[in-house]
């Protein structure tokens, strides 16, 4: 029996997989240095080093022994932090930003499974953590989605981004990549918890954004609601005030989570429910080394 993940899956690598999968395949370059073949660099030659490493130019330049340092082949460790709290429940039907977000996870499993490397999620629905432990393949693909479309519904609760970080530490022992896939809209103090994790990991997000979430509808009085505490208004959307209070409110969030990824190194992408998710994707990709520097 076809399950729904089963036909997103197959859909998507149709469309996604062959036009982004060689551009992070190989892409990737851990922070170790090895006796691999991309040269790294020279250090000092100690007595346990193999001799037959040493540079004899740069040993007889420096007038001490050097030995070549390559950058190390290792199996990359992939984490997607999945934010399935309230507002990720937003979004037209059929392509909010819940869809966006299992597209995004069944393709990025799929694509770094896809060499040998290992994929994990963390599905975090405001309080506590669901841990669909690292594998690698399709079949683990479908896992992850299969997980995702068993909590289809978000869980209302307003995001507690701290502690989704610090579940995402906790389960990142060995140096990994984490791709964090969420709306960022939530409440409290995390900026320490990201340079935490960033000080050991190499990490990117995805920001998943719906119109309804930067945009207010002129619409006269109308009914808003906090996707993440539910809490209801009655307000005048056609009030040129309100509408300036408002657009001011979402240029501050916005400002406060691009100073807090700018000071901690953090790429962050947007990912619109209305655009292409190939585009997307492939724009994300290019620009993108998916390494630690």
């Amino acid at each position: 029996m076809t399950t729904a993940p089963d036909r997103l899956l197959l859909r998507l690598e149709w469309r996604v997989l062959r036009r982004v999968d060689g551009r992070i395949q190989g892409g990737y370059r851990t922070p170790y240095r090895g006796w691999g073949t991309d040269f790294a660099g020279l250090r000092e030659y100690v007595e346990t080093d193999d001799a037959r490493h040493i540079d004899w130019n740069a040993t007889a330049r420096l007038n001490a022994p050097q030995v070549r340092q390559f950058v190390e082949d290792r199996d990359l460790t992939v984490w997607l932090v999945l934010d399935r709290s309230a507002s990720m429940g937003t979004g037209a039907h059929g392509r909010g930003k819940h869809d966006v977000l299992s597209e995004l996870s069944l393709i990025l499993a799929r694509l770094f499974g896809r060499g040998g490397n290992r994929v994990g999620a963390i599905l975090h629905d405001g309080a506590t953590a669901r841990i669909v432990p690292p594998g690698a393949g399709r079949a683990h693909a479908l896992r992850i989605g299969h997980e995702l479309d068993r909590a289809a519904t978000p869980v209302s609760s307003t995001t507690d981004f701290a502690a989704m970080l610090d579940a995402t530490a906790t389960m990142a022992r060995r140096r990994s990549l984490i791709i964090v896939v969420s709306d960022f809209i939530g409440t409290g103090e995390w900026d320490k918890q990201l340079l935490r994790l960033v000080h050991r990991h190499e990490v990117v997000a995805l920001r998943v954004l719906d119109a309804s979430d930067d945009e207010l509808p002129d619409a006269g009085l109308i009914i808003v609601e906090d996707a993440e505490t539910g809490e209801q208004l009655i307000v005048d959307s056609s009030d040129p005030l309100f509408r300036v209070r408002y657009r001011a409110g979402v240029d501050e969030r916005d400002a406060v989570l691009n100073e807090t990824m700018r000071r901690a190194k953090v790429p962050l992408h947007r990912v619109d429910t209305d655009r292409d998710l190939v585009e997307t994707l492939v724009q994300v990709v290019a620009s993108t080394h998916w390494r630690r520097t």
